[in-house]
């Protein structure tokens, strides 16, 4: 084998979350080894993580958001989906920046229950999830999988004979996913924040296939790889916390293999 050979990097181990640097991490993986990227960045408004600073200045942060997104961008195959989670602050710089680095899809607007209470201005209730592809016309999108589609108002208010019965491809504002307040069962304590699995499962069962690797580059409570883990996808994350890390890939395994009893008909 030859020396270049031998120095090409091997395809990360499987269902496992990589402590470190997302940085540091990506680029010693090999170009397109993953199937899907979901990323839930800090929002740099002063959230406390216990190994990151939140409270960047602007021109730092989005130079910081630039790396992640290209080193998340090369690991994507060419099929690939790349979909951001980012809040109001940085939502048009990050739509800005990703011109000519990926196609947009759907600017999805999540609106949520349980919004935060402000004082001063009209409370806020949703957060910006963008739908990148890397090909516009080659890439995964299961239409026609029922666990994506939704009763459309056809069926459920005019029992309309027209109605496909399959039910309507969801909205881009996806109101039926409440925010994971503190009381709320699956709440994870340990972590400041954390979206609803329901909404991460519509996006693994829509934009990607079985045993497809579903990466999310901050794995922060799990949860993008606990939807990808109760569909039969692979999964892989990146955490800067050894102490979210630890209990992240825990609590995949935990409630990965809940969900697979549950579908087997153990009780």
């Amino acid at each position: 084998m030859s020396d270049t050979a031998s120095a090409r990097p091997e395809p990360p181990a499987v269902n496992r979350i990589v402590r470190g640097d997302v940085l540091k991490v990506l680029p010693t993986w090999p170009e397109g080894c993953v199937d899907l990227v979901f990323a839930d960045p800090p929002f740099n408004i002063g959230y406390e993580y216990d190994q990151y600073d939140d409270s960047r200045p602007p021109d730092e942060y989005m130079a910081w958001t630039k790396k992640w997104v290209d080193a998340c961008l090369r690991v994507l195959k060419p099929d690939g989906t790349f979909w951001i989670a980012i809040g109001d602050e940085y939502a048009a710089d990050v739509r800005v920046m990703m011109r000519g680095r990926a196609t947009l899809r759907n600017w999805v607007i999540w609106h949520y229950t349980f919004g935060q209470n402000c004082k001063y201005k009209f409370n806020r209730s949703h957060t910006h999830l963008f739908y990148f592809v890397k090909d516009p016309e080659q890439f995964t999108f299961n239409a026609d999988d029922p666990r994506v589609r939704v009763p459309s108002d056809r069926q459920l208010k005019y029992n309309d004979k027209r109605a496909n019965p399959k039910g309507r491809l969801p909205h881009d504002v996806w109101t039926e996913f409440p925010r994971v307040c503190g009381t709320f069962k699956e709440r994870e304590g340990w972590h400041p924040c954390q979206m609803p699995v329901e909404l991460l499962e519509r996006i693994v069962l829509a934009c990607s296939n079985p045993d497809d690797v579903v990466l999310d580059p901050f794995a922060g409570s799990g949860t993008t790889l606990v939807a990808a883990a109760n569909h039969g996808r692979q999964w892989l994350g990146v955490e800067l916390s050894k102490d979210y890390a630890r209990r992240a890939e825990r609590r995949v395994r935990n409630e990965a293999g809940t969900a697979r009893e549950q579908a087997a008909g153990v009780s």
